[in-house]
């Protein structure tokens, strides 16, 4: 029997064709209310002060310290500046000017009174105590300063960085453009969620999972489609997915049976089509076609998901700028068997810190799938870990 290609052998195979593809991409301009998630190309920089005037920093008298640093006083008040455009003034001496929260503060004032410090009075407002020189007063630039680096480029984009460019009056960045994936499910039996099930039929799991997978990765989904087990069908669907995309993903078709519709068309053409000594996602495969890399997945839906993970995943997730999901090293709750030979993948859930499997080792256990939050890896070698031992945990 032939030697399995190991998982690290079939890993770096799949990055030597998938990296170049991923990596060729332009930047694109998205408004900054569509930026979120997505990796920065270039600096937001500002181009005036932040705040971009003296201001007030909560509601009060804007005063000349010099007239309110003897206290209990009564001044006379100027009127009010409420928050909003405003004609700029300059404050006498021994005169107050009721100021708002963001209100500019006038030209001679040097500090802001709040209001709780004052009270009303016929003629004007007493101020019952004396603050600091610049208290409450919030001077321009005092956050930035005109061609600071508000966020650098390559920042992954979270809340807050949008919030500093929406301060710096950015409208659109320059972010990496999100790699196309398309993804293309097989076989007969496979029907739409939501269809009726004749007998023989089960619905479309891997064109919600992968994509959705994908996704999460932060590849952009140009197609989902499902053809049957006709080469014609898939050949049309593959030309489609080609024209549209930076990566296919094929889900089914791969193995050893009569009608392995990936198998027929993509062998011909090339492709390099194996079994990967892991378990589950045993049958495996690749191409390209047109340039594009096409990677061929297993059809059974824990399969797929399994195999993704381990081979996609830190593919996609470099490409767009996130950090890698990285193992861990957790204690295993309970004792497992493993077939020796195979890399395993085991489903498991991390709670008190521990790993507990989840479900059994059934390529079809979806819903022991969806019970998990990582994936157990055996090595080859191992058949057997005890409760307590250490094992190595990849997070979901």
């Amino acid at each position: 029997m032939a030697r399995r290609r190991t998982v690290d052998e079939h890993a770096a195979r799949i990055a030597a064709l998938v990296g170049p593809s991923l990596n060729q991409r332009d930047a694109e301009i998205v408004p900054l209310a569509a930026a979120l998630g997505r990796v920065l190309v270039e600096p937001v920089v500002t181009a005036g002060p932040l705040p971009p005037f003296r201001n007030a920093q909560m509601d009060g008298y804007a005063a000349r310290h010099a007239d309110v640093r003897r206290t209990p006083v009564v001044l006379p008040v100027d009127g009010v500046q409420p928050a909003g455009p405003a004609v700029r003034t300059t404050l006498e001496a021994g005169h107050l000017l009721k100021v708002m929260t963001g209100a500019p503060v006038p030209e001679g004032a040097d500090c802001v009174v709040p209001v709780e410090q004052t009270a009303e009075e016929e003629g004007g407002v007493r101020v019952l105590r004396t603050v600091e020189p610049g208290a409450f007063v919030r001077e321009a630039g005092s956050d930035a300063l005109p061609g600071t680096v508000v966020v650098p480029a390559f920042t992954h984009l979270a809340p807050r960085h949008l919030a500093a460019a929406a301060a710096a009056g950015v409208a659109e960045v320059a972010v990496r453009r999100r790699p196309r994936v398309a993804v293309i499910a097989t076989g007969a039996e496979v029907v739409p969620p939501g269809a009726p099930l004749e007998l023989g039929q089960v619905h479309d799991v891997n064109g919600i999972a992968l994509s959705a997978l994908a996704a999460e990765a932060g590849a952009e989904i140009v197609l989902v489609d499902l053809t049957p087990d006709d080469p014609a069908a898939f050949e049309r669907c593959l030309e489609r997915a080609v024209a549209e995309s930076d990566l296919v993903l094929t889900a089914g078709g791969v193995s050893k049976g009569d009608f392995e519709v990936v198998r027929q068309v993509l062998e011909p053409l090339g492709a390099d089509v194996t079994e990967i000594a892991m378990q589950p996602g045993g049958p495996q495969g690749f191409a390209s076609v047109r340039g594009v890399p096409v990677v061929c997945l297993p059809g059974n839906p824990v399969s797929a998901q399994v195999s993704f993970t381990v081979f996609l995943r830190p593919l996609l997730r470099a490409a767009v700028g996130l950090p890698p999901v990285a193992p861990q090293v957790l204690p295993l709750a309970a004792a497992l068997h493993s077939p020796k030979g195979k890399r395993q993948w085991l489903r498991g859930v991390v709670k008190h810190g521990s790993v507990y499997p989840v479900g059994g080792p059934g390529s079809h256990l979806v819903v022991a799938m969806a019970g998990a939050d990582a994936l157990i890896d055996v090595p080859a070698e191992t058949d057997f870990v005890a409760a307590g031992s250490s094992v190595s945990v990849l997070p979901l």
